[in-house]
């Protein structure tokens, strides 16, 4: 579609958290113009939308996520990490069928569009029927394999690797593994020559919690991540999801490699694994990005909550109330995290890029005064600030009400139907 925006402030994130006024136009997939007020009168719009001094920004990045546990929220709650992943999710997910991760993807998919994320990089089961479920909903996702001890074969992982990047431009695919607890070394030493073979970028979770860290280094001497690196698998790029336990040399490492961190506050919160050294991070020069985790162990997938823990718990950790500008976290959100995912086209606002775009309602009582709009979108931000989600140039989600190919009430049937069948098997 072609649409004009206009009566816009707009949060380009290109250089700079600065708005602007103006308006924005779009063509298919792609941002046509963005600046100031101009004559549009030689093209013909399929719609023309006044925005009311609203923001226009790009759509956030869901930089770490697992969108089929959707069927397992509010099912396996106050448990420490591992016991949470071995008595309760990985029993459920072995009986997992791939009807069931496409259902549960789209279940997640109409919550990602609620709170303005546009992209997701999505580690979990069944990946080319994730691919589907987004090619059908519109959205866009990096998926990354979780190759571990217990499958895919690594020949499935170089695969879907050849066959799922350039199935369609909704999707492309990276090389993971799940963690450096769920491989082998032989696994890991077959999985770096695979990446070298192909120079690709690697992720996995990483230095989580305590005791991963710890038997990691009991192993082999070393941190998760520089047990990766000595292993190569770092050497084209990629980062790590969690980084809570990081050394001051494992940031060196991150910085110097060009990795990125993806922190997940409300996951780690949850499963009281600890905090994330943000602050030490962006001191080093590391990139971040964020991401929700799952919405089993988070419980939601609301990038606005995810954002204020970040600078909220790196003020607490560093006992400073200027730790982590919210400036910073808005960068993180948008620009970092598709940068991570490999959307070098999806970042910022400008002439070319594709057009994902969310809206956020300034006329709530939590976005005024406007005595600062970027702080208050990090700070009294809220799903319910979404006034519009659009994706690849597709409006997806307008005033509270999904596209009209989305059928969300079977959705929300088909994910009880399912987690009550897991459950009783």
């Amino acid at each position: 579609m072609n649409i004009r925006f206009y009566n816009a402030r707009i949060l380009t994130m290109d250089g700079s958290c600065d708005l602007m006024e103006g308006e924005l136009w779009t063509k298919e997939e792609r941002i046509a113009y963005v600046g100031p007020v101009k004559d549009s009168s030689a093209y013909t719009w399929d719609r023309e939308i006044d925005c009311k001094g609203n923001v226009l920004m790009p759509g956030f990045k869901n930089a770490h996520t697992h969108s089929g546990m959707t069927a397992m929220r509010s099912y396996a709650d106050d448990l420490p990490l591992q016991e949470w992943l071995h008595t309760k999710i990985f029993p459920l997910e072995a009986k997992m069928t791939g009807q069931d991760n496409y259902d549960l993807t789209q279940l997640a998919i109409l919550e990602y569009l609620t709170t303005g994320v546009t992209s997701i990089f999505d580690m979990y089961l069944a990946p080319e029927e994730i691919a589907q479920a987004c090619i059908d909903m519109g959205m866009r996702c990096v998926l990354v394999s979780g190759l571990n001890m217990f499958g895919p074969a690594l020949e499935v992982m170089e695969r879907r690797f050849n066959e799922l990047n350039g199935m369609h431009p909704l999707i492309t695919y990276m090389m993971g593994v799940h963690a450096e607890y769920t491989c082998d070394k032989q696994l890991l030493e077959n999985v770096s020559a695979l990446i070298h073979k192909y120079e690709a970028p690697l992720f996995a979770h990483m230095s989580e919690t305590r005791t991963e860290t710890d038997e990691c280094i009991e192993r082999y001497g070393m941190t998760p991540p520089l047990f990766f690196d000595s292993l190569g698998l770092f050497d084209f790029g990629g980062g790590g999801y969690h980084c809570v336990y990081f050394t001051e040399e494992d940031m060196d490492l991150f910085v110097n490699k060009g990795l990125y961190a993806v922190t997940n506050p409300g996951s780690n919160t949850k499963l009281a694994s600890g905090i994330a050294p943000i602050g030490r991070f962006l001191d080093k020069g590391m990139q971040v990005a964020i991401g929700t985790d799952g919405p089993s162990s988070n419980n939601c997938l609301d990038m606005f909550r995810e954002m204020f823990l970040v600078t909220g718990l790196a003020k607490l950790l560093q006992k400073d109330a200027s730790a982590v500008a919210p400036e910073e976290v808005l960068k993180m959100a948008t620009v970092n995290g598709a940068h991570a995912m490999g959307l070098k086209d999806a970042d910022v606002l400008a002439e070319g890029k594709l057009a994902d775009i969310i809206m956020i309602d300034l006329h709530h009582p939590n976005m005024q005064p406007l005595n600062n709009i970027v702080k208050n979108i990090v700070y009294s931000g809220s799903k319910q600030n979404v006034k519009m989600t659009m994706i690849n140039g597709q409006i997806l989600y307008e005033d509270g009400r999904f596209a009209d190919s989305m059928d969300a009430e079977a959705i929300y049937a088909k994910a009880n139907q399912i987690i009550e069948r897991l459950s009783a098997e």
